[in-house]
């Protein structure tokens, strides 16, 4: 499909153009039947009302480097792609339509609410899909999946079922973690621990047996008083010895309530003793299991008081009911004093409120596989990367609690329980219901969404593909999903596969914005990532984004590095178009030896080549495009196309001919080395280019570098030293401000003999006299080179008073900072007093100041 390359390079036609082409080809499609060795990577599951952000960018852009690369280096890929229902997420979404149109889901009823769901999700749902292939992601969207699939459902159900039968599964009331927005139970893991500042309550309870005498309490819960059933001190604390066994009087409702020991009590907070409310506490709770109290649950579902917290309290939210508590203490001379404290409060993950906790039955899992899923993380059979997150893990494996995996959902994986109308305590458990089904209720609770995830890597996909793709390769995602997902998915492949679910997992870093703070839609500080697309190119942004993205730490987003992303799409673009204007693409590299500024590119290729392989082996992902920019830009680029001018120029055809084999040769490694990170533009320049029929993902990377014995190390110095030598040489013309468009006579003394044409178009010296005899003029401006000492005749070249006038300037400048630090280093206290390190600083700074003024002082004096 050769073409003429144009002048500008357009990504949005390039890359919509070949994302069709490969989905029309089936390029992504994996094959079970092929005899390639397998390589298998499946996609975290994005939510079904998800949009695409800045950290599915990562995440995905991550994991198509390493579905491209492994298809490059002949594996038969698999990327399996999908979506997750969602649970609490989905079912807002809807409910908030809902409540738009007046109703709730109450009115519609469970079925018919279900069905509303399943509409939206297929009139809207999936939206990130579409998002994903935009960004160029190459998964095979044949195999796509959604965790709420038939097939799916099914393994959901059969893995409930298994773990009830062998007792892992249970149900109990026990203290949860209560979403009062969602009116759900959570998981330890969906709470988020979150400093908060409060205030912190003084209350006095009077003791009944010695009335006037009053026990104080510090509580930062007033609005859950009327829930008290005890007061408790620390058998310990002398402080308060003598009142155990008698009683204190609850504000209100008034009633008696008894004071008790129990270690438990930290006699450090606060004043040592505690207001005990076992419906609303999980300390609480345990000191009311172990003394037999009452639990008095004041609270509703929804976070507002009920009847039980008395008349004036009932229906008023919990954070407006804590406000009337405190007047109502300070109405009764109850409230001694209120002080200002910082608390860790639990905020729900997904509904973004203070948690409650809260007295429920639920469902619970008692973990699988904890001892065999320890030692695969631990022993490194599954290796985390970075390494650090590995003591997260164990921490949290060594801190383990049972799993509550029942939420109070509609839209979700249904609990396969049934409980008989004439024995509620009569269940049954299956995948199918009761054969008489009309005397049974179904569970109306759901399963947690993460019960679901924890299969995915298997449950994604059929017998014959887990016989060929399973366990997978790697696993990339965000670290604070170690303990909802990665953890629990290495249990759940121990239990149902009988080994480790994948090999690698890659954790990515949080994107941050320039001033550190995490990315969100409130601080206005998240840039669309489609909008991204729209202004650089999908390329353009994937690029930008890895060389900012090191190893595992958080990345400051900087559109400045997307667009130069797309700056370097264009330098790519432009140095094809340069190379295919000099004509036809040659078939292999040239016989002939290489000149010594080839050998010097094909020398830094195979270093280049080197450096992308081990950053692979490491998952440096920024490693790998901060080496190809470097090579692209300034090895090929800035200096080798510079160079090859002069031997594109050449009388002899031969010598022409090796240099575009060169190019050829580097140009066409370069893409497909860049493939996976860059994957239209190097598809699209490939064709172009005429370096291939097909598409450019099966082109192998094993076969770029070049026998290093055809490159001789002579010409490689050579080459080197004509770098060496340029870039000073710039820089002395850059000094005396001669533009670097001008040509100027220069003068080369050299330190060797050899061919010095390339030296002088690099340096754009019109002539460059070659003189090993030269005899310096004063004021002539000299550079010490590799190459020997090169000279600069100014006159006619640069407006000499001009320049006088200039020096003046800045040697007057120079003077008075070389006075102002002089003045300080001369005032003894300053430095007697400043740190020996600032002293330094400024004893630094008068040397570089005088070296610096005696070269402008020289200049001048030349002039």
């Amino acid at each position: 499909m050769s073409a003429e390359i144009s002048t500008a390079y357009e990504p949005q036609l390039v890359e919509e153009k070949w994302y069709r082409i490969w989905l029309e080809q089936k390029s992504f499609e994996a094959k079970t039947q092929s005899n390639k060795p397998s390589y298998a990577i499946v996609v975290p599951p994005p939510n079904v009302t998800g949009v695409l952000t800045m950290g599915h960018v990562l995440n995905t852009t991550i994991q198509d480097i390493l579905a491209r690369r492994a298809r490059a280096l002949g594996k038969e890929v698999l990327w399996l792609p999908g979506m997750d229902h969602a649970g609490i997420a989905t079912q807002n979404v809807v409910e908030k339509r809902l409540r738009a149109e007046g109703l709730t889901k109450h009115n519609l009823g469970r079925e018919a609410f279900i069905k509303k769901v399943w509409e939206w999700k297929e009139r809207y749902g999936g939206i990130i899909i579409q998002q994903l292939q935009k960004l160029g992601c190459s998964c095979d969207w044949s195999r796509e999946r959604f965790t709420m699939d038939p097939e799916y459902i099914c393994a959901v159900q059969q893995t409930f079922v298994d773990l009830y039968q062998k007792g892992l599964i249970y149900r109990g009331k026990r203290m949860v973690n209560w979403d009062p927005f969602y009116q759900t139970a959570l998981s330890d893991e969906e709470v988020i621990s979150t400093p908060t500042m409060g205030k912190l309550y003084y209350v006095r309870y009077g003791v009944v047996e010695e009335p006037g005498t009053f026990l104080e309490i510090a509580t930062t819960r007033p609005e859950t008083l009327m829930g008290d059933t005890a007061v408790a001190v620390n058998s310990g604390d002398l402080r308060y010895q003598r009142f155990v066994g008698q009683h204190c009087w609850r504000p209100f409702p008034r009633t008696k309530i008894p004071i008790l020991c129990d270690d438990a009590i930290d006699p450090t907070f606060g004043t040592g003793v505690l207001k005990v409310t076992p419906a609303h506490d999980k300390l609480d709770f345990e000191i009311g299991l172990r003394h037999g109290l009452e639990v008095v649950d004041v609270m509703n579902p929804d976070g507002t008081l009920n009847a039980l917290a008395g008349e004036e309290f009932d229906g008023m939210d919990r954070f407006e009911a804590r406000q009337k508590a405190i007047e109502k203490l300070r109405d009764l001379g109850l409230l001694v004093r209120e002080e200002e404290y910082q608390n860790n409060v639990g905020y729900s993950e997904r509904g973004g409120v203070p948690v409650e906790p809260r007295l429920s039955e639920q469902w619970f899992l008692k973990y699988p596989r904890i001892k065999e899923t320890l030692q695969a993380v631990s022993s490194g059979q599954i290796c985390f990367r970075p390494e650090r997150w590995v003591k997260t893990f164990e921490h949290w494996i060594d801190n383990i609690q049972d799993w509550c995996i029942s939420r109070q959902l509609w839209w979700g994986h249904r609990i396969p329980v049934w409980y008989h109308h004439d024995d509620p305590g009569r269940i049954y458990v299956g995948t199918e219901p009761p054969l008489d089904k009309e005397n049974w209720r179904q569970d109306p609770d759901v399963l947690d969404t993460w019960f679901s995830a924890w299969l995915w890597p298997f449950a994604t996909m059929d017998e014959e593909t887990r016989r060929r793709f399973y366990p997978t390769q790697d696993l990339v995602t965000a670290p604070d999903i170690i303990f909802f997902w990665v953890a629990r998915m290495i249990m759940a492949g121990f239990e149902y596969q009988g080994r480790i679910p994948f090999e690698n997992v890659f954790f990515t870093g949080i994107i941050r914005d320039l001033q550190g703070r995490k990315m969100s839609k409130s601080l206005g500080n998240s840039p669309d990532p489609l909008d991204l697309i729209e202004k650089y190119g999908a390329d353009g942004l994937r690029f930008g984004l890895m060389r900012i993205a090191p190893h595992g730490q958080d990345i400051r987003f900087d559109e400045k590095q997307i667009e130069e992303g797309r700056n370097f799409a264009n330098k790519l673009w432009n140095a094809c178009r340069f190379r295919q204007l000099q004509g036809p693409r040659t078939d292999a590299l040239a016989p002939d030896p290489f000149s010594p500024y080839s050998a010097y590119i094909l020398h830094r290729l195979n270093e280049t080549v080197d450096r992308i392989e081990n950053a692979f082996r490491g998952y440096l992902f920024t490693e790998v495009a901060q080496s190809l920019y470097e090579f692209v830009w300034s090895d090929f680029c800035d200096w080798y196309l510079e160079a090859a001018k002069t031997e594109l120029q050449n009388q002899r055809e031969s010598v022409r001919l090796n240099c575009l084999s060169v190019a050829d040769h580097v140009l066409s490694s370069v893409l497909r080395l860049l493939h996976p990170f860059m994957p239209h533009l190097t598809e699209e320049l490939w064709h172009r280019m005429s370096f291939g029929d097909s598409t450019i993902q099966f082109a192998p990377v094993n076969n770029v570098r070049v026998d290093v014995a055809r490159l001789n190390p002579v010409d490689i110095a050579f080459a080197q030293r004509v770098y060496e030598a340029a870039t000073v040489t710039r820089n002395l013309r850059a000094e005396y401000r001669i533009a670097s468009n001008k040509r100027v006579r220069m003068i080369l003394e050299p330190a060797e003999s050899a061919d010095f044409s390339v030296f002088g178009r690099l340096v754009n010296a019109d002539p460059l006299d070659v003189d090993p005899k030269v005899v310096a003029k004063p004021g002539v401006p000299v550079a010490m080179t590799p190459l020997g000492q090169v000279f600069i005749p100014l006159e006619g070249t640069i407006d000499l008073s001009a320049e006088k006038e200039r020096l003046r300037k800045e040697i007057a400048k120079l003077e008075l900072e070389i006075a102002a630090v002089q003045k300080k280093l001369g005032n003894e206290s300053f430095v007697a007093r400043a740190p020996a390190v600032i002293v330094t600083k400024h004893r630094q700074r008068e040397k570089d100041f005088m070296k610096r003024l005696d070269q402008l002082r020289e200049r001048m004096a030349g002039l």
